[in-house]
């Protein structure tokens, strides 16, 4: 009789998803602040602070120094080690349950809706990893004398529960989930999606080249799709009290008062910083999430095969 196949354990999918997002932080945090200042440019009904880009990411060097641009790395860190930990492990659990019994991948919508559920739960745990990420990274546009100065995320996290409250770590949680429903959907689907169709093309084999292709693809469409939700989550993530009362009342009110003061492609501001940090991440985490699932079936499973994360 023989032996039942080795199969991964759930636990080491969750831990290769959070090591695969916080190796590809370490690359792309000083994107991440770009795209953080440059969305809370003008949120305050004062003129735009960067025109462009490498306006901001100069701007801010010059400022601030090369610590400067990595303001927030543990709290990127952190947040990789909650949300990207159970969105990807999440994801790749529901993606091998719903893989049929001779192999056959799951279709595009039903790739989508797996995304949208692991996204959903991933933005929760994480969402407040994300609130200490977008305060810290604000901070040095902000007048001395208004700064929060967190030293770290954890002190961030401790003081944030001392002087405002727990519920405040969870404050942007809906727009946070509905961005990460937007981005898992579109990001793991069109992911699994890309990577099958160049495979089909009989011109791409699984390596890493057919991991960059099908990555740069995703981050494409995913930066498209989800940057409305994230300007919303940001500023309500980074809104202060005006007389007593929140300077916005929901994603709905963001989304209103930025189109209706700021334009309409405004939703779109920062779209090259969020691109040029979403399509290296999405790039990067893949490629070290297949690579980890490669070694892991080869030593430890014994399968040689090539096989990656069987997405």
């Amino acid at each position: 009789m023989s032996e039942p196949k080795k199969t991964m354990p759930n636990y080491i999918k969750f831990v290769f998803g959070g090591c695969s997002g916080m190796a590809a932080t370490l690359f792309v945090q000083p994107l991440d602040l770009v795209k953080n200042r440059m969305q809370l440019s003008g949120a305050d009904g004062g003129k735009k602070e960067y025109k462009t880009s490498f306006h901001a990411f100069r701007g801010i060097l010059q400022k601030e120094g090369v610590v400067g641009i990595y303001s927030g790395l543990s709290a990127g860190l952190l947040r990789q080690a909650t949300y990207t930990t159970t969105r990807l492990g999440v994801y790749t659990y529901l993606f091998s349950k719903a893989t049929g019994s001779d192999g056959t991948p799951p279709g595009f919508a039903v790739k989508a809706g797996l995304g949208m559920v692991a996204g959903a739960c991933g933005a929760f745990v994480g969402t407040p990893a994300e609130v200490a990420l977008v305060r810290m990274t604000a901070d040095g546009r902000l007048p001395v004398e208004q700064r929060r100065n967190y030293s770290n995320v954890f002190n961030a996290l401790i003081r944030i529960m001392q002087e405002e409250g727990l519920l405040v770590l969870w404050r942007g949680a809906i727009p946070t989930m509905g961005r990460a429903m937007v981005v898992n959907a579109a990001q793991l689907a069109s992911y699994s999606q890309a990577k099958q169709l160049l495979m089909s093309t009989g011109y791409f084999k699984e390596n890493i080249f057919l991991h960059f292709c099908s990555s740069m693809i995703s981050g494409l469409i995913t930066t498209a799709a989800s940057m409305p939700v994230d300007i919303a989550k940001t500023r309500i993530q980074n809104m202060k009290m005006i007389n007593g009362k929140p300077e916005y009342t929901g994603a709905v009110d963001v989304l209103t008062k930025v189109v209706k003061n700021e334009g309409f492609f405004a939703l779109w501001k920062g779209f090259t910083p969020y691109y040029a940090r979403l399509g290296p991440h999405t790039v990067l985490t893949f490629i070290f999430l297949e690579q980890l699932n490669t070694s892991y079936n080869k030593y430890v499973l014994g399968d040689t095969s090539g096989k990656g994360s069987g997405l």
